[in-house]
């Protein structure tokens, strides 16, 4: 039975609400607006304007399908197909993860850096390895005016997913998108390089939110035994295509950051600043650069 059949807008939406909160979901009133919205195909003020209105017999049905999804434990952003990223909406897919608020850390950093040595407006070379939706690498974009960037990922479906996204953007002149492993297909010299690899022990994967453990790709996700395997793979790779002075800044997850920077150092970049924490304090974002000669 349709729990949503012959309901107001408002009510739907208040009844979706009173579901999300029964489950035990955080940010049931946020969700239920967002998933309500979506079905209807209205933003916030269409949602108040339209509050009275009687769903139609497809709107109850579309309603009641994302209903069943979020209370299955499917994020929603997976179910509407899109995050925003530092003021950008991203489309999603299921090649690339959800892309989160802890990242743009790293966006961040790499944006303090560029400042730091004047080069905010000069034509400049970033590679973002292993990027997904395109999130770090479309937002260093929309900051970098004379920027062209370049993202790589092994899957070719998330490349089509970061390629759409930086049309929606209007980025897409100045991305390139190419299919290696890290950074093994590009050629240098870069003024930056970003990436955010998988950096989740195998051992704890199983342990991870039902919303990231579920729903987010695996190979995204599994860094390894100790976590690192991908620090390893693309830091001695990172550090052969920066210019000198150039630097690289790499998400880390939690307790990390040492190690990290152990990695960048053995490969010949220097720390360039401490790392940078996120909101709930964790050192997020590691950089390293390239002496100049």
């Amino acid at each position: 039975m349709n729990s949503f059949a012959g309901q107001t807008v408002d009510a739907a939406r208040r009844l979706l609400t009173a579901q999300l909160k029964t489950a035990a979901v955080e940010s049931a009133e946020l969700d239920a607006r967002i998933l309500t919205g979506h079905a209807l195909g209205l933003d916030l003020t269409g949602l108040i304007s339209a509050a009275q209105r009687l769903l139609t017999p497809d709107q109850s049905a579309r309603l009641e399908e994302f209903a069943r999804r979020r209370l299955a434990g499917e994020p929603v952003a997976r179910i509407i197909g899109e995050k925003e990223f530092w003021g950008l909406p991203l489309q999603l897919s299921s090649a690339t993860l959800v892309p989160r608020p802890d990242t743009e850390t790293v966006v961040e950093l790499a944006l303090e850096l560029l400042r730091a040595s004047g080069s905010l407006d000069r034509p400049l070379r970033i590679a973002d390895l292993g990027t997904g939706s395109g999130a770090i690498l479309l937002a260093l974009l929309s900051e970098l005016p004379a920027a062209q960037g370049f993202g790589t990922d092994i899957s070719e479906a998330a490349l089509h997913t970061a390629s759409v996204n930086a049309a929606r953007a209007g980025l897409s002149e100045r991305a390139t998108f190419v299919a290696c492993d890290y950074a093994s297909g590009l050629t240098g010299p870069f003024g930056l390089i970003v990436s955010n690899p998988p950096y989740i022990r195998t051992a704890d994967i199983g342990g991870l939110a039902a919303e990231v453990r579920d729903h987010d790709p695996p190979a995204a996700l599994d860094g390894g035994a100790d976590g690192l395997d991908a620090y390893r793979a693309l830091i001695p790779q990172a550090a052969g295509l920066l210019a000198p002075g150039a630097a690289l800044v790499v998400e880390a997850g939690e307790g990390q950051s040492a190690r990290i920077q152990a990695l960048m150092t053995a490969a010949g970049l220097m720390p360039v600043a401490a790392p940078k924490a996120d909101l709930a304090g964790i050192s997020r974002a590691v950089a390293g650069h390239k002496m100049a000669r």
